[in-house]
């Protein structure tokens, strides 16, 4: 019979050497997204579709998800009537040549009419054409959107890579509830003390990223930083909020501030007031480890938004 300690001794040293199996986690994917803050020209299409594919163009690392500001187009005009398109018009199919040809996703809103209606509509093109959409939910009264425009009814939860994104778009930013992590059922909540992997897996996130374009003025942009991290703290997700920077047709000064943010509500990226094309790779590892550690989704609140 072997001595008892030796033996354990190298059962040990066996164990400090064997591979240390990582949580699932670790393996999950990235995702790199670039934020582009463009000084938009007001209301001339050509001129910023130009300018835009220029500065997508200019990206030299590689990226899988370009971001524009809202109305991206035109500017936060009030002229829909003469700057509205198709979904099969020039804008949308500028969208599509440009993410093929780049083979990237690309993101922003633009100005549709359909049967009569004026949507501020954010478009989600894949590199194969495909495409979804969302029409902004909360129009920005105070400007007279509202008068112009009708609202969206149904939120876009889009998929990359294994990523969860919601979509949405500028004064969406100030209602909570319709940013809101939605558990599609009330489920009785699990064990205190779960497995890292049993818990993360039973949390009930909807999304990962919430991707907001803007055009919000730089009188407010105090608001605009507060409440992005703010949705993204409350959410435990990453956040980017894509802005313009200049001055539009009404006077109205953008100082930008486009923002990355991680689920703790860290800022990762603020972008200075003047155009910028930023890229950054965001870690899934990160975002489940704030999940597993600090899991206060099991307190979260029930409910439904009414159509």
């Amino acid at each position: 019979m072997r001595p008892l300690i030796p033996a354990l001794l190298r059962t040990l040293a066996d164990t400090i050497r064997a591979p240390v199996k990582k949580p699932y986690f670790a393996l999950m994917s990235t995702l790199t997204v670039t934020t582009i803050q463009a000084d938009l020209q007001w209301e001339d299409k050509p001129a910023n579709l130009r300018r835009l594919e220029e500065q997508i163009d200019s990206i030299s690392v590689h990226t899988e998800l370009v971001v524009l500001p809202e109305m991206f187009s035109t500017g936060f005009s009030m002229r829909p009537e003469a700057f509205a398109e198709k979904m099969d018009g020039p804008t949308v199919g500028w969208m599509r040549s440009v993410a093929a040809r780049k083979k990237i996703i690309l993101t922003g809103s633009l100005i549709i009419e359909e049967e009569g209606n004026y949507f501020n509509r954010l478009v989600w093109m894949l590199p194969n054409g495909q495409y979804g959409s969302y029409d902004k939910r909360h129009r920005f009264a105070y400007a007279g959107e509202d008068d112009h425009y009708t609202a969206g009814q149904k939120r876009l939860v889009a998929s990359v890579k294994g990523w969860k994104v919601l979509l949405l778009v500028c004064y969406d930013l100030r209602f909570p509830v319709w940013s809101r992590q939605q558990p599609p059922d009330p489920a009785p909540a699990p064990a205190r003390d779960p497995a890292p992997a049993e818990s993360v897996a039973k949390a009930p996130f909807e999304y990962d990223l919430i991707v907001y374009v803007a055009n919000w003025p730089e009188r407010r942009s105090h608001a605009w930083t507060t409440l992005l991290q703010a949705r993204a703290i409350e959410n435990q997700s990453y956040v980017i909020g894509v802005n313009r920077v200049g001055e539009d047709g009404n006077r109205i000064a953008h100082s930008g501030d486009s923002m990355i943010i991680d689920p703790l509500g860290e800022t990762i990226y603020h972008a200075a007031p003047k155009e910028e094309v930023f890229t950054k790779t965001l870690k899934k590892e990160h975002l489940e480890t704030v999940r597993q550690r600090f899991p206060f989704w099991r307190d979260a609140d029930h409910f439904y938004i009414e159509p």
